[in-house]
């Protein structure tokens, strides 16, 4: 009996740059609100638990099937993020627990900015982009947790045009892949 060696190639596309999007349009969105153009509203709320939230879960299942664990990590911890951010937000004016106060929600934006610190280092091996996501990404848990620590506004400002930057930084890292692809050649740098 021989035994035969099969080869299964994976020709599922890349589901990064749907996460990426996922992530980047919904910090835009938070951060327009945080730099002060507009309040928190149903339009960054829905944004948050489905595109923000369950798009990356299931962008994280998918980069687990591809065996990234990067890519789970990330976007199953950053979806997450998204849905528990939601789930303060909502669980208040629905009666079913308190609304944190400054120092607790300092507390979650540090532990959260603890985590990408974590996922920075790992993108010191990987593109320009990638390390300028999360680094930009490190920056703005930091003002974020900053801002509610000390109760000083223009922190909360600054950190939402910081989270901008980041936002559109993780939208280019999503489109730029993409267009590449469909072009069948490098016109976006990544």
């Amino acid at each position: 009996m021989t035994r035969e060696l099969v080869r299964i190639e994976d020709t599922t596309a890349n589901p990064a740059p749907l996460g990426l999007i996922g992530f980047g349009m919904t910090t835009i969105l938070l951060n327009l609100h945080n730099a002060g153009l507009f309040e928190l509203n149903a339009m960054i709320i829905a944004m948050g638990m489905f595109i923000g939230g369950f798009g990356q879960v299931v962008v994280g299942v998918m980069e687990w099937k591809k065996g990234n664990t990067f890519g789970t990590t990330a976007f199953g911890a950053y979806g997450f993020f998204w849905i528990s951010l939601v789930a303060i937000w909502l669980l208040p004016k629905m009666g079913i627990a308190a609304a944190p106060d400054a120092f607790s929600m300092g507390c979650y934006l540090a532990v959260w900015g603890l985590f990408t610190l974590a996922m920075f280092i790992c993108t010191l091996k990987m593109n320009n982009i990638t390390k300028f996501v999360f680094g930009s990404l490190l920056v703005l848990f930091a003002l974020l947790a900053i801002g509610d620590f000390t109760g000083i506004k223009i922190i909360k400002t600054i950190a939402g045009i910081e989270g901008i930057i980041c936002g559109l930084s993780a939208f280019y890292a999503a489109v730029a892949p993409v267009i590449n692809e469909v072009y069948g050649k490098p016109i976006c740098k990544v």
